[in-house]
């Protein structure tokens, strides 16, 4: 059983018609992504890329079985279309959508929480499991399937971790970007125990950045359950000046843990391979399942 998603899944675009969910749900069909249908209130009966379009998450759950989505929203409104998805039902909602105002993340997160459905971002390039199910705006052709497992706060980190790996002759079971936003639905800490207890992930990337406990906090879990699969790891921004915010929301040094070095030090300490350069990760997984 893959991580999260499959080919399985029954999968609707939250936001179908607009100009993004169009262009990204092509490229999940054409990857050969399970859609089912999609959604926009309003526009109900309709058909969009040859798929239904429904003018509620419940509708869809009702009429096509969905158990999974994708949300581009825009930022005023995706914390009200995770709630509605975990409302109806579905039980992997991964949001897209950047820029969502923090108290409605702090409501969509506690409500999420209640109806035990699991939130991948938001601010996130999604969920890909390489030959089964693209869900997310990364580049599918950059995926070979195999076992190595991938969480990371970076999208364009996550494609060059695969490209690294996939070039060493491995593949990738499943890639998860959690989003660097400063409230996420799923952990580093989440993703790793995922992957721990996936049959089909032999190793895993854990790729991090500045800010936050995130990376300390699945570090000292890994080593607390015995480490029991190899984890190499990167932490992006070591070169970032001090309270200065880089690129994503979340990455800002505040405390003395949060920097590159503490958390490459903590990672260490917990039996993590831990890299200095992302062009290191590839051979270093292929070291350490050889």
């Amino acid at each position: 059983m893959s991580v999260l998603v499959n080919k399985e899944s029954k999968i609707i675009v939250q936001g179908f018609t607009g100009s993004e969910g169009t262009f990204h749900a092509t490229q999940m069909i054409e990857y050969g992504t399970n859609i089912v249908g999609g959604v926009t209130p309003g526009k109900g009966g309709q058909s969009h890329l040859d798929k239904p379009v429904f003018n509620s998450v419940a509708e869809a759950v009702t009429k096509v079985g969905a158990d999974t989505s994708i949300i581009f929203v825009p930022p005023a409104f995706a914390a009200d279309a995770i709630m509605e998805a975990a409302e109806a039902g579905i039980q992997v909602i991964i949001t897209i959508t950047e820029g969502i105002p923090v108290n409605d993340m702090t409501k969509a997160f506690q409500y999420i929480k209640q109806k035990g459905a699991t939130l991948v971002g938001p601010n996130c390039p999604g969920v890909i499991t390489p030959e089964e199910a693209k869900v997310g705006i990364m580049p599918g052709f950059v995926f070979k399937k195999g076992k190595v497992g991938i969480v990371s706060k970076s999208g364009t980190l996550t494609y060059e971790a695969s490209d690294q790996v996939v070039a060493e002759g491995l593949g990738i079971s499943t890639a998860i970007g959690i989003g660097g936003d400063p409230i996420i639905g799923t952990t580093t800490k989440d993703a790793v125990e995922l992957f721990m207890n996936d049959a089909e992930t032999d190793c895993i990337v854990m790729i991090g950045e500045i800010g936050g406990q995130l990376e300390a906090d699945a570090a000292k879990w890994i080593k607390a359950t015995g480490n029991k699969k190899p984890v190499v790891g990167f932490i992006a921004g070591e070169t970032a000046p001090k309270g200065r915010t880089m690129g994503h929301a979340g990455a800002i040094v505040g405390g003395s843990e949060d920097t590159a070095e503490a958390k490459k030090r903590i990672m260490k300490e917990c039996g993590i391979h831990v890299v200095d350069s992302p062009a290191q990760i590839g051979a270093k997984v292929a070291e350490v399942l050889a």
